[in-house]
């Protein structure tokens, strides 16, 4: 009895905490570098071309930061792995607001926020809220993912200003003292230990090695993963996958405005349908409404196409950002969840530091963005039919 009237409550506490731990992932992101990108640039004088090859191989060597630290914290507990990264976070976006470097010392701040941010806090805020998720909770996994895209949002405007009135290095500070007065969010977490995690989960939850032989973990990732890489690399290249198609730097804002909201309209709608739907169905039928959308592109040439894009690009990435965080505690169990997230994380980071490349490289060899994800759009419509065939488990639904 008294396990049940307080676990609602501790659901909700650690769906607050993971939402806030993501959100200190920001400078570890694309879209957390890009709010500095040019300021920086120019300050330390070094042409975009560097800096783009010091962030892909940044991003590559920090997604490899996600498998060991998923065992980690497996190991050692969530409580413990957040007041050992978050001030480790603080002190690299510290350092890096205050550098006067080469290429060398940039290169290796930004590896070591790409490690920290996007790759071991990732994993922690997704094990926090991913072992509190219940089977099937859409209310707690969509509120999570509504939650974490609404702080994203409210710190793009913030920082955004400040580097606008007062430059990169003191946003950057900020943003390090923000970590540290993130610490008291520890204080929620539950450190789970191995032992208790045994406790806590059952014999039927899969080891990570048991899951890299189950073709449904592989579907999964890949599907997720293709998401990575196109939402990263239309994002990055947004403006000019527009003025392909007609549109003006104006209307291509509000395309990224208009889509990130319809984005959180489809992360709730998913939410909700987990209840009648398992995750994996959501998953394949959002892969589908992007193959749709990706297809479109080639054909949008009036403001009412756009906006039709524009929905059908935020209804999906709604959906399958509420599935990345969800399906692996839904689908293999939490005892090895770390372990777990930790490999579907690597992967999306990696996906989504060669999406832009691949979008890039195939637009010149195609002669058009519109016909390179045209190609894309069959690949997600594969990957849709074998999320909805293959099972994570032999019972499963």
């Amino acid at each position: 009895m008294s396990d049940s009237k307080h676990s609602a409550p501790a659901v909700w506490t650690q769906v607050v905490a993971g939402a806030l731990l993501m959100l200190a992932t920001l400078p570890g992101r694309s879209y957390g570098l890009g709010l500095v990108t040019e300021p920086l640039l120019k300050d330390l004088q070094l042409s975009r071309d560097s800096f783009a090859q010091i962030n892909l191989w940044a991003t590559l060597g920090g997604a490899l930061v996600c498998l060991p630290v998923g065992a980690w914290l497996d190991r050692c507990g969530l409580k413990t792995g957040a007041l050992v990264l978050l001030p480790s976070l603080a002190i690299v976006v510290l350092v890096m607001s205050a550098m006067h470097v080469a290429v060398l010392g940039l290169f290796i701040l930004v590896l070591l926020t790409r490690a920290f941010g996007q790759g071991a806090m990732s994993v922690l805020s997704l094990a926090v809220a991913g072992r509190a998720f219940k089977h099937n909770s859409g209310a707690a996994a969509g509120s999570y993912a509504v939650l974490m895209s609404v702080l994203f949002m409210i710190a793009f405007v913030i920082v955004g200003g400040v580097v606008h009135d007062s430059g990169w290095r003191i946003a950057w500070r900020d943003i390090g003292i923000g970590l540290l007065v993130l610490l008291p969010v520890t204080l929620w977490l539950r450190n789970a230990s191995a032992e208790k995690q045994t406790e806590a989960g059952t014999d039927a939850d899969l080891t990570l090695a048991q899951c890299l032989r189950i073709p449904a973990f592989w579907a999964y990732s890949a599907g997720i993963s293709a998401f990575a890489a196109i939402s990263t690399a239309t994002g990055l290249f947004n403006q000019a996958l527009l003025e392909e198609r007609g549109f003006d730097q104006k209307m291509a804002y509000h395309f990224l405005a208009g889509s990130a909201i319809i984005a959180l309209l489809g992360q709730m709608i998913c939410g909700a349908g987990l209840r009648w739907r398992p995750i994996r169905f959501w998953l394949g039928g959002a892969l589908f409404v992007q193959a749709a959308a990706l297809a479109s592109y080639k054909f949008i040439h009036t403001s009412a196409g756009m906006w039709t894009l524009a929905a059908l690009m935020g209804l999906s990435g709604g959906i399958i950002t509420v599935a990345f965080f969800a399906i692996w505690g839904d689908s293999f169990g939490k005892r090895h969840l770390g372990r777990i997230q930790g490999v579907a994380q690597m992967c999306t980071v990696l996906a989504s530091a060669l999406g832009p490349l691949v979008l890039e490289r195939g637009a010149g060899f195609l002669h058009s963005y519109a016909n390179t994800l045209m190609i894309a759009a069959p690949i997600c419509v594969l990957l849709g039919l074998l999320v909805l065939t293959l099972r994570p488990r032999p019972s499963a639904s």
